[in-house]
């Protein structure tokens, strides 16, 4: 079982998402924005992150770098879940250090699948 953070501005997606991943087995802690994201993380150490890109303040593509960058959290997973489906926005999440990439609206199966992937 794997503890999952998952930020995202939207409530109803971050229940939905929530709800997938709790299904899956997973343990799931939710924040509503990247505001003070290192602190929370560095307490609540996560096995992966899953992070909405479009957020008010520091948005998801932002937040990827700062912490892929970041010794204590570069090893920790990010799928990066956006609906933003364009090649070029999966491209740009990979080079900001993203590990997986799900776009909404997408089905239960596709975020447990990309989660999987990125734990492995």
């Amino acid at each position: 079982m794997s503890k999952i953070v998952v930020v995202d501005d939207s409530y109803a997606e971050l229940q939905l998402i929530e709800g997938y991943l709790k299904s899956a087995n997973h343990t799931v802690v939710s924040y509503p924005n990247a505001d003070k994201l290192e602190d929370k993380l560095a307490l609540d150490k996560p096995d992966l992150i899953v992070l909405d890109v479009v957020m008010p303040g520091r948005n998801g593509f932002q937040a990827c770098r700062d912490l892929k960058g970041d010794d204590r959290f570069k090893g920790i997973p990010i799928v990066l879940c956006t609906s933003k489906g364009q090649e070029s926005d999966k491209f740009w999440g990979q080079q900001q250090g993203a590990n997986g990439y799900v776009v909404k609206p997408f089905k239960a199966e596709d975020l447990v699948a990309a989660v999987k992937r990125a734990l492995n």
